[in-house]
């Protein structure tokens, strides 16, 4: 099994490419990234050439932060600085060699919403296909993102079937999932066609994967089962150092 280190949580207390080479040490086989802007794009390329690590994705911005907003691309009115934000992810991902994007929705769950992120999604499919990069959609359990447009697979699933475009996939996170559906294994047999790539964290405290209400030991077993091979992302929030907590990687790995 491979992993893939979530930069966002992990070594977040670091500059990103220091956070590569972190990762490099303690074994990942890949990283990935949630909003890496303020980094010039060549520090991060050379740290990844330096690593031989592969920068497997990174979302669209949020919007105004200090606003709480948390993506554009499902609110009606945006939709030009959806775009704006689709086109930086799309740039800065070629210049570092990444070849996913998690576009964000937001927080809006009206049928304009709807329309608007479908829209916005087909134009980030048709500008992504030049590089021949994939779209990300993830849904977000209403625990930790309450009112956000995107929610369940079931719906992830409706929206990549009305886009209609090949390099559409759905980030499928055995944490949300878990919180949200609760089968975690039967969703992925379901799901498999359509998922493009696939993180995990504990359920329900979002922490290393070595316990609670999910057996990540079965589940990976499923996983390569199926026949994937991509990295697995480790999405979880450290409860101290990061590399106190990485005890799973061997136990679980």
């Amino acid at each position: 099994m491979k992993f893939s280190a979530n930069l966002g949580f992990l070594w977040n207390d670091r500059p990103l490419p220091d956070a590569i080479r972190a990762a490099k040490d303690a074994g990942f086989d890949a990283v990935e990234c949630h909003w890496p802007y303020d980094v010039p794009a060549l520090e991060v390329k050379a740290a990844l050439q330096e690593t031989g690590l592969t920068m497997l994705g990174l979302n669209t911005r949020r919007g105004d932060v200090r606003a709480g907003e948390n993506g554009l691309s499902a609110i009606p009115g945006r939709e030009i600085e959806a775009r704006a934000a689709i086109d930086e992810a799309i740039d800065y991902a070629v210049k570092i060699g990444a070849r996913n994007i998690h576009v964000m929705a937001g927080f809006n769950q009206s049928i304009a919403g709807g329309r608007t992120f479908v829209e916005n999604l087909e134009y980030a499919c048709k500008q992504g296909a030049k590089q021949e990069l994939t779209m990300l959609i993830e849904p977000l359990n209403e625990h930790d993102a309450p009112g956000y447009f995107l929610r369940t697979t079931h719906q992830a699933a409706e929206v990549i079937d009305r886009v209609g475009a090949s390099n559409l996939k759905l980030m499928f996170d055995c944490y949300h999932v878990g919180r949200t559906e609760g089968d975690v294994i039967s969703r992925l047999r379901d799901l498999l066609p359509l998922i493009g790539h696939i993180q995990f964290a504990s359920v329900p405290d979002r922490a290393p994967p070595d316990h609670g209400d999910i057996d990540y030991r079965t589940v990976f077993s499923e996983i390569e089962a199926l026949g994937w091979h991509t990295p697995l992302g480790a999405e979880y929030k450290p409860k101290g150092e990061t590399d106190a907590s990485l005890a799973w990687m061997s136990t679980l790995g």
